[in-house]
Order: C-alpha cells, then structure tokens, then sequence
C-alpha cells in the first residue's frame, strides 16, 4: 500500500493519463525524476509493468536511475512490492503465477540500459510497456530512431525527462520545438516543485544577481546556442548561419580518409572526403573500451572507399596502453588489416592546434545526421578554468567532448596546406538522398 507522504505535484498529473509521448522538460530542481520515479512505481503496482530506463550513455548501474527508483520503493513504503536486485527492479505482486499463466509471470518490473551503441542490446525490449530516457538532452538521432520503434508494443509509451542544454539539441528539436501530434510536453521549472530546497533556492538567487543569463540557463531551462566558454562557438555559429551542417553525400569516386584520436578511455574517428576545394565531414564514429578489430570493422561496415588513416603522432605508442593489443604499436595493427596508415604532424602546442581548427573551419561541410555526435562534441568542447599561476595561456577541459575535438584539429592539421582558391560552394545533392527535415538544400 502506498505511503502516506506520497503526493502528485499538479504539473505532474498528465503522468497518470493516457499520451504516447510524455515530455518533462526545464529548469534544474524542478523535481521531476521524483515524480516519474514515483508514477511509475505506483502504476507497476496497479498493472504488470516492464520499463525499460535508459540513457544515451550508462556504463555502470551508478549511472542509471536504479537508485533514484530504489530510495523512491523506501520512501513510499513500497518494499513489499518490489524486489530490488543489483541489475533490475523486479515486482514481487506479479511475480507469482496467479496471473492466469501469464507467460511473463516474473519477468514484470524494471530494467536498465544505455542507448549509444547499444543496437542490438537495446532491440531486446521490444515488447516492453514503456520507456523512461533520463537526461535525454544528450540522445542523439540515431539512438531516437533505435528506441522508438522498439518500443511499438500497443499503448506503450515513451517518457522523456531532460534539462535542455543547446536549441541544436535533437531532444530539445524533436520534442519541444516540433513536438509529435501524440505528445504531451510540460516544461517545469523550480516553481513547479513546492519541495524545492531552500538551500537551492538560495544559490539560484546569488546566481541570478551575478550571473542572469547562466541562471535563466540553469534554473530556468532556456538553452544555450553554443556552451558558456565553447573553443569553436564563434566558428560554429558560422556553419549554422552558411548552413553548412546539412546533408553531405558520399562520393564514391573519391576516396574516404579517417583521421583518429586514440585515447586510454575513448576513440573518436571523423570520416572525411576532399573533393575539390570543400572539405566534407561525412561521418563520425567514437566508442570506448574497444579492441582494434572493432574499429576496424566499424569502418568495413561502412562500406567507404578508403584512403589514408591518420592517426595521432604518436603511433608508436604500445596499443596495450589503450587496450587495443599487447606488444604492437596502433599503426602495426591497422597495417596487419592491409589499411595505410600515416602518423599525422605533432602540434607545436595547444593553440597552434586550435588556431589551425579555427582557420579551418570555413572549408568545412558537416553532414548533420551521421555527424551528430561528433559535432555535438565540438559544440560543447570548451575552455577549462583560468590557468594557474606562471602558466601563459588557458587550456580546453579534457572532458568526454575534447576527443572528437581533438580528431577534428587532426583533420585540420592534415588538409590545411590544400589551401582553397576560392570560396568552397556547397556540395550538390545527388539522387536518391532523402530531402530530410531540418536540413537545408543544396546549391
């Protein structure tokens, strides 16, 4: 039976109708992981219920809202009703076979996973009642078109919770500015929330006398256009005004070259193409925790006509060193794949890097839908704090965005001396290429 302290904030209630989509977007402190957390307990009590809750990106159970949903069960008072085991929720009221034989008996509760590579893991649920996506801010095209239709089970529905970051956003794009015909979409912010913290409450108002725009962004939810401190924010503004990140096709007649950034947690590879004087990002690939023999069939799947693969200066660093293999250098590795391999120039330091990128920048066509995520970490590659004393100049923060970053100063530094003699004009658009929405035509 449900404790008594459980109570429904009113911008809440939608929850507990009928919608296929059910978005709560906003502010930081607007409660809403408590609200869905208790909807959904109370409604896996009420019916037999598996939920999928997911993420763009869980490598551990810490990362999920397993913790939230299990000190939400002791809250309510729900420990009767629910068994939390180490990897899952699971209902003890249907757990039994009383249900009629019903096949699923047991199997009812709640389970937890990350989208991003995640394909066929995340195919697996199909059949599920629902979908809980937490931080959705961070879900990318590519995982929205993998969870949906997964997720197709009749009256299922999908619930979206995420505090909004850039107006580039595919969540913030996709639910809030061009929501479906089939959703419900509730922004909230601290307002909402009559358990609001005072000591929140307390902060948010220094923030707002000493910074209002970070507050409105923070407390209030209204996105940026480029992260506060973004290296390339100038640059990228660009591309979006010469709407230059749209549809970018793959010529075959030309070859497609990868540029690397190896590191000892995450690998990101952009693919690019010359042709002519434009420089084309066609694609782009990052993953952590991979053998070499995964990338390389990455990159096999594709079905690109290769050129070169760069990869960083220092390909001769033992691959053990990144998990790739022990007792062989990268470069030896992709060579024993029958790829060419070439070592790209060491940067003088971190600025000479960044200028290059930046003089770069012009040349530059992004393909938007296979490009997301590596453009999504160059939007929010960003400066670390002031340096320290006797340090000259301030560096990037080493974050989960400065790897496709860093690939991407790879590519500059490796095609800059292909100087244009003329403005690049943009690609033309080749039959058979889907006139998608939110990309722009081409010329």
């Amino acid at each position: 039976m449900v404790a008594k302290k459980y109570r429904i904030p009113e911008a809440l209630g939608f929850l507990y109708g009928p919608a296929r989509y059910k978005v709560v977007w906003g502010g930081r402190g607007k409660g809403a992981s408590w609200g869905i957390a208790d909807a959904l307990l109370i409604r896996g009590i009420k019916q037999p219920l598996r939920w999928l809750c997911t993420r763009e990106t869980q490598e551990s159970m810490d990362e999920s809202v397993h913790a939230l949903l299990s000190a939400r069960i002791v809250a309510l008072g729900l420990e009767a009703e629910y068994e939390v085991e180490r990897a899952r929720i699971m209902s003890r009221r249907w757990k039994s076979g009383a249900q009629g034989g019903d096949p699923l008996a047991g199997r009812y509760g709640f389970s937890f996973a990350g989208l991003r590579n995640n394909n066929t893991g995340i195919k697996s649920y199909e059949g599920y009642d629902g979908a809980w996506v937490e931080e959705a801010q961070g879900v990318t095209r590519a995982s929205w078109e993998m969870l949906i239709p997964t997720i197709r089970k009749p009256g299922s529905e999908i619930w979206v919770s995420f505090n909004p970051e850039l107006d580039t956003d595919e969540t913030y794009r996709r639910f809030v500015l061009q929501p479906p015909s089939d959703a419900v979409v509730v922004k909230m912010s601290w307002r909402d929330n009559p358990w609001f913290p005072a000591v929140l409450k307390r902060e948010m108002e220094e923030l707002r006398r000493t910074d209002p725009d970070t507050c409105d962004y923070v407390y209030e939810g209204i996105p940026r256009s480029n992260v506060a401190g973004a290296v390339f924010g100038d640059e990228l503004k660009r591309c979006d005004l010469e709407q230059r990140i749209t549809q970018v096709p793959y010529d075959p007649r030309q070859p497609v070259h990868t540029f690397w950034d190896v590191g000892l947690d995450t690998t990101a590879i952009w693919f690019v193409q010359a042709v002519a004087m434009q420089v084309r990002l066609i694609d782009y690939y990052e993953n952590k925790g991979k053998g070499m023999d995964h990338y390389v069939g990455v990159l096999q799947s594709r079905g690109y006509v290769y050129g070169t693969d760069w990869l960083p200066w220092d390909v001769g660093v033992q691959a053990s060193l990144s998990g790739m293999g022990a007792g062989q250098t990268l470069e030896a590795i992709l060579r024993g794949y029958g790829r060419t391999v070439r070592a790209s120039p060491r940067w003088h330091n971190t600025q000479v890097a960044l200028n290059a990128a930046r003089l770069f920048f012009p040349r530059c066509w992004f393909d938007g839908r296979r490009c997301e995520q590596g453009i999504r970490a160059l939007r929010r590659y960003q400066w670390g704090p002031p340096p320290k004393s006797g340090a000259t100049t301030r560096q990037p923060l080493h974050d989960w965005a400065s790897h496709g970053a860093a690939a991407f100063q790879y590519v500059a530094g490796n095609l800059r001396e292909q100087e244009p003699e003329e403005k690049p004009r943009p690609p033309r658009a080749y039959a058979g290429y889907g006139n998608q929405q939110n990309y722009a035509p081409f010329g």
